[in-house]
């Protein structure tokens, strides 16, 4: 008997999404761009857009990031950018390389990015999840679709779980006169 991967993967994908997504309700624009520590990776202003901070990897150790550019990172840079071009055309209202200065509209890109996401990975069936990716993808060519999922579900546990401790961080902080709040 052969035990079919898409429910496993996709019941686990959105386990990870709603658990995500709970997290961030009622998150705030101070909350979105609160910097915990100088000269970490946000979303600035640069002629009249909104970029968020390189992702290089190269920065060790890796600088502290705002829930605005984690949030861009999910949707945007993972979950878009996996899809894309290879299932279809970009599913996002923002370009690519750009992001928001607030925490609404973020929240509901994010939103288009999981249900989009999902659906043309489910529209891959139970052969496609099992077909390579393609040359396209360079090193990671001869991975299968099912383990792209698997890193997709990854990025959003793990990042996920940072802007849940961001946001922890957040409704701790010091103020300047020694309290929290």
């Amino acid at each position: 008997m052969t035990l079919p991967v898409m429910p496993l993967l996709l019941d686990t994908f959105d386990y990870i999404g709603h658990r995500l997504r709970r997290r961030v309700d009622g998150l705030t624009d101070q909350e979105y761009l609160w910097q915990p520590v100088p000269g970490g990776w946000t979303v600035t202003e640069r002629d009249g857009r909104w970029i968020p901070h390189p992702n290089h990897d190269t920065e060790a150790p890796a600088p502290i990031t705002t829930i605005a550019w984690r949030l861009w990172h999910i949707a945007s840079d993972c979950l878009s950018g996996y899809i894309t071009p290879h299932l279809g055309e970009w599913p996002l209202p923002v370009a690519r390389g750009e992001w928001y200065p607030e925490a609404a509209s973020a929240l509901a890109t994010l939103d288009r990015a999981f249900a989009e996401f999902r659906s043309r990975i489910s529209a891959l069936g139970e052969d496609g999840l099992a077909a390579p990716l393609g040359p396209d993808w360079g090193p990671y060519q001869h991975d299968t679709w099912a383990a792209l999922v698997m890193h997709a579900i990854d990025e959003v546990a793990h990042h996920g779980a940072e802007i849940a401790l961001l946001r922890d961080l957040y409704a701790r902080r010091e103020s300047p006169a020694g309290t929290t709040g």
